[in-house]
């Protein structure tokens, strides 16, 4: 009975660490997935509908939303929303595709710019946000979709008040289907763009009919609009203050850029200038901006003036579905169904393209950086874990749409204004002064969005503030539980330090681990006199010295390269260069070993000092307790004693 037990949780283990083998094969970005898509990619416009499952899904809350925030304004602005999504949000991220044609996007360009660990927590801290951001997708999308699916007049009766288990299920049901293994189609994200475009296209064309031949309804609605406001000034300004919460319009750019490495290019393309893809990316987000746009302003027409405004508020028939209101009103139950299927869908695949967002954008980087415990690496045991939080969140929301779109917007506008900061700084380094005040400008007025919606709506900022310290400290916490880990990739001798390695091979190898100070000549005959006299190494033997150099100590893994040099022409030097000196001196040790079939010994002097700070001092800057560590890295890479290289301290 017990071997069965075992049987079984040893197959249930390999089964949850499967690994990311599924996500590979179909994720839209991410490191496990393969530098150029089968086939050469495919045309940029079947990609667009990729972005499109997340962005054109909106449609389904957006237009509730703006009436909701700014009532009789909705249509005005909506139109402030358009100008920034074509003058701000659009430019910025067609500079991004240009800066990253690879699909890492703005956060990888902020990275590039930013070294040690304010780059690393920096990161760590948009990655909360983008958490926020994908997450929230999936929670907010499942809430909608159950929405038009509880207010369906032949289910309302049955499901009423089953919205928030028809939302936990929906969004168990999309875990159930990452757990089997699921691969992103950019062919079903076609079929569904497609279908819910032209349903909506019918949808707008039929409420505009109705409001062009219902006079009434336009002078009704342009006088209440004067009534209530004044003039046109007076409008604008109140369409100005109300656009932060309308920022849920701004949502699929930065998928838009992460999709890049789908999109066919040229014949002539290359890793290093990939033209043609870039010029499909341009044309895939002006596009997807420009389909949107116009669906944004014709849909908060329509709504404003055909659906009453008690419609639109909680518990009201329109409240998170104004457009299926409209299809059910004016184009009967049977077409409002087919909408409603279609709306459902879209709004699912969204919250499925949202995970696998999620899954890929995590290892591109917690990896890297030491920040992410073995298990992350696997899909399943991620999906777990992101599956159990959207369970959290839309608790604590109680599916309820609009009380998600705070934090929604907020993950949305700060992906953005990272994104417009890191195409103004890049072009201030190519010196494009124009570009430069330009992108300057925008940063201001997504800045300024941003904090507006975080002062009017801080559940957005509380939600990625507690994602941004659950993922610093599980990053840190997996950092130190692998702190001895041996971490470098590759080691590579140039010819003068392979024929160090070679000539000391023929005697007993000893190096000298030593801290470069003012490399004189006292200094080397000093340090060998001292390692003599506290090792007791015989007069004839002869010792190589090591020098390691950190550069940036926040880095995880990395190649070793080692010079070797003559000075003073008597004392023979490796020099290295790497984000730890224990880690480098014990990858040196073990390449030296299989290469040369002997066991390397290497000295040290014990490191003056409080043995907790010097670890810290190891832990934030590659260095401090050096002799210790660097034995230890060699237990743990290398458990057979008789086999491990020998350390002395003296």
């Amino acid at each position: 009975m017990a071997s069965g037990d075992q049987a079984r949780t040893s197959r249930l283990r390999a089964w949850m660490l499967e690994g990311l083998s599924d996500m590979a094969k179909g994720a839209p970005h991410g490191p496990h997935a393969p530098p150029e898509p089968p086939h050469g990619g495919q045309p940029w416009w079947r990609v667009m509908c990729l972005t499109g499952v997340d962005y054109f899904s909106t449609l389904g809350y957006q237009p509730g939303i703006a009436a909701l925030a700014a009532g009789l304004l909705s249509p005005v602005a909506t139109i402030v929303l358009v100008i920034v999504t074509l003058a701000g949000a659009l430019p910025v991220y067609r500079r991004v595709a240009e800066e990253s044609p690879h699909g890492e996007g703005s956060i990888a360009m902020l990275e590039r710019l930013l070294s040690f660990w304010k780059g690393k927590l920096f990161v760590l801290t948009l990655l909360g946000f983008a958490a926020t951001d994908f997450l929230i997708t999936i929670t907010l999308s499942a809430a909608d979709a159950a929405t038009h699916l509880v207010e369906n007049p032949h289910l309302a009766d049955a499901l009423h008040n089953s919205q928030m288990v028809i939302t936990l299920g929906l969004v168990a049901l999309l875990g159930a289907v990452f757990l089997k293994g699921f691969l992103e189609a950019i062919g079903v994200a076609f079929v569904l763009v497609g279908i819910y475009l032209a349903l909506n296209a019918v949808v707008v064309v039929t409420g505009l009919w109705h409001v062009v031949t219902k006079g009434h309804v336009i002078s009704d609605w342009t006088t209440a609009l004067t009534t209530e406001h004044g003039n046109a000034f007076a409008m604008i300004g109140v369409a100005l203050l109300v656009f932060p919460k309308l920022a849920l319009g701004l949502s699929g750019f930065e998928t838009g850029v992460a999709v890049m490495p789908h999109v066919k290019g040229d014949p002539d393309d290359t890793e290093a200038s990939p033209k043609g893809r870039i010029r499909g990316a341009k044309k895939l987000l002006t596009t997807a901006a420009v389909i949107m746009s116009v669906f944004l302003v014709c849909t908060s027409f329509i709504t404003t003036l055909l659906i009453p405004e008690k419609e639109f508020k909680t518990g009201g028939q329109a409240n998170g579905r104004a457009l299926a209101y409209l299809a059910h009103e004016y184009l009967g139950s049977t077409f409002g169904t087919v909408y409603d299927i279609s709306t459902i869908a879209i709004l699912w695949f969204a919250g499925a393209s949202a995970m696998a967002g999620l899954l890929n954008l995590m290892p591109r980087y917690l990896p890297r950086y030491g920040m992410a415990p073995h298990w992350a690496r696997a899909v399943r045991p991620m999906v777990i874990v992101f599956i159990l939080v959207a369970f959290l969140v839309t608790w604590i929301f109680d599916a309820n749409v609009d009380k998600q779109g705070g934090a929604y917007a907020t993950g949305v506008l700060v992906l953005i204004s990272s994104a417009a900061i890191a195409v103004t700084i890049a072009a201030h380094k190519a010196r494009q002064r124009n570009w430069t005040i330009g992108f300057a400008v925008i940063s201001a007025v997504f800045l300024y969005t941003t904090v507006v919606n975080v002062i009017e709506r801080p559940d957005g900022v509380k939600i990625g503030a507690c994602f941004i310290a659950g993922i610093i400290l599980v990053s840190l916490a997996s950092r130190l539980a692998r702190a001895f880990e041996l971490r470098v990739t590759s080691v590579t001798l140039d010819d003068l330090a392979e024929r160090f390695v070679r000539d000391i091979a023929s005697r007993r190898i000893r190096f000298v681990a030593n801290e470069p100070d003012n490399r004189d000549i006292a200094e080397y005959r000093d340090k060998i006199q001292q390692i003599r006299h506290d090792n007791d190494v015989p007069s004839q033997e002869d010792f190589v010295f090591v020098e390691v150099t950190v550069l940036d100590a926040s880095e995880f893994e990395s190649g070793l390269t080692v010079r070797g040099e003559v000075l003073h022409n008597r004392y023979r030097v490796l020099t290295l260069e790497s984000s730890s000196i224990p880690n480098a001196l014990a990858a040196l040790l073990l390449h030296v070993r299989d290469t040369t079939g002997q066991n390397p010994h290497i000295y040290f002097e014990w490191t003056e000092g409080n043995p907790f700070t010097n670890f810290l001092r190891f832990f934030l800057f590659g260095q401090g307790e050096v002799a210790p560590v660097t034995r230890e890295v060699l237990r743990e890479a290398e458990p057979d004693r008789s086999r491990r290289p020998r350390v002395h301290v003296g």
